[in-house]
């Protein structure tokens, strides 16, 4: 079993191929919620889904499994959720998440460590990805442009994204009530 990767090496960039990207986070636990927004997601293109953190049980990340997945931590996720992840075959990327997609790279973490957060502005990626506020965000700063799909649970609108790194689409997908 290898061990969660932790990219310590901060110009180690991911180079992952051409993608639309299905971004979720904050599912809490909440398996069959998560299922149908991937369900979502992957109607709407996705060929990879990023999961920013907050994960919340093995249920959500069973629902994970024989997808191109890629996920970051949250601070209600316990280490041995990153352990079970592995076993899975689900690539864990924390605290951070570093990938360039069609020539853009992509910073991602969950955005409750600052440090992280900061280190991730620092490098100017064109793309900053976070969750944890359960709000939905599109915003510049400087030369990155900053996104928050919401929440899957606990959110005032429910909600996941998708990300076209080529296209620089950004498009927020509301989840239909339970």
């Amino acid at each position: 079993m290898a061990p969660p990767q932790n990219l310590d090496q901060r110009d180690d960039w991911i180079r992952l191929p051409e993608s639309v990207i299905g971004i979720i986070s904050d599912t809490h636990g909440r398996a069959e919620r998560t299922e149908s927004a991937v369900r979502m997601l992957e109607d709407a293109g996705a060929e990879l889904i990023l999961h920013l953190g907050d994960v919340g049980s093995d249920a959500v990340l069973d629902r994970l499994v024989d997808r191109r997945v890629r996920i970051v931590l949250g601070n209600v996720d316990p280490p041995d959720l990153a352990r079970y992840a592995t076993l899975l075959e689900i690539t864990v990327d924390h605290p951070t998440m570093r990938l360039e997609v069609d020539g853009r790279r992509i910073g991602a973490t969950h955005g409750h460590l600052s440090p992280e957060l900061d280190r991730l502005v620092a490098e100017a990626p064109d793309y900053l990805l976070h969750g944890h506020s359960h709000v939905a965000r599109d915003e510049r700063i400087g030369s990155t442009r900053v996104l928050n799909p919401g929440a899957v649970h606990r959110a005032a609108v429910r909600s996941v994204a998708i990300l076209e790194p080529r296209r620089d689409r950004f498009e927020i997908l509301e989840l239909p009530p339970d």
